[in-house]
């Protein structure tokens, strides 16, 4: 399955009130943790500024400012990471909605509440070490104005395109341990979802188009002969 037509079929379900329920659910919950791990990381940038200049310029007007803005960077980036395990929550609801609609031969097995949150886990651990090694890369390319954003993009993509092929083949462990979605399919696809987090809104829903996407992707790509 081409990655348009997937993505194509995964906007039409968003309307499902199965779906939508699920969806808004989420983004609700990425959306706390995303500003609370912010805050964090606000707070102690600003009481490291404290220790080392002093608490009268932490709380000035400068400070002020620098945690405003570290605050709104800080979910931006975070966003990316949180959202993503969060979904892993939520996978098997979102998968077994599609599977529901447009596969409903399949007998997918229950995944245990254990392997979801290691699975979850496994994947927040690969999104943090993989994006705090390329940092070096993405600060040494800062001055092209668009190298950093190919680093984080290309890495991200590597990763998101891993994790969702994953999210499916979890449900369905000994049917799809080989389904055939090779590492250009899982690139793209990643991609495009690391492009839909970039977008305003869309990045809101990206996390279960990819998601819904990457089901219609492997199952086709198992069918295949």
């Amino acid at each position: 399955m081409s990655i348009p037509t997937a993505f194509a079929l995964a906007f039409a379900q968003i309307a499902q009130r199965r779906v939508l329920g699920l969806l808004l659910k989420s983004i609700a919950l990425a959306l706390m943790l995303s500003v609370a791990v912010a805050a964090g990381f606000s707070a102690a940038l600003l009481w490291s500024i404290s220790a080392i200049f002093g608490a009268e310029w932490a709380t000035g007007g400068a400070g002020t400012a620098l945690g405003v803005v570290t605050s709104v960077l800080g979910v931006w980036l975070a966003w990316r990471i949180v959202a993503m395990a969060v979904l892993q929550f939520y996978a098997d609801d979102v998968v077994a909605a599609v599977e529901a609609r447009h596969y409903p031969a399949l007998r997918p097995r229950d995944v245990p509440l254990r392997e979801q949150v290691r699975q979850a886990g496994r994947g927040a651990m690969r999104a943090l070490i993989a994006n705090l090694i390329a940092l070096p890369f993405a600060l040494a390319l800062l001055f092209t104005g668009v190298g950093t954003a190919i680093v984080f993009a290309v890495v991200n993509a590597w990763l998101l395109g891993r994790e969702l092929r994953d999210m499916v083949r979890l449900r369905h462990a000994a049917d799809l341990r080989d389904a055939p979605l090779g590492p250009l399919s899982r690139f793209l696809l990643g991609l495009v979802v690391v492009g839909l987090l970039a977008v305003p809104l869309l990045n809101l829903l990206a996390p279960f188009l990819g998601a819904a996407a990457a089901t219609h992707m492997v199952h086709r790509a198992a069918a295949r002969p």
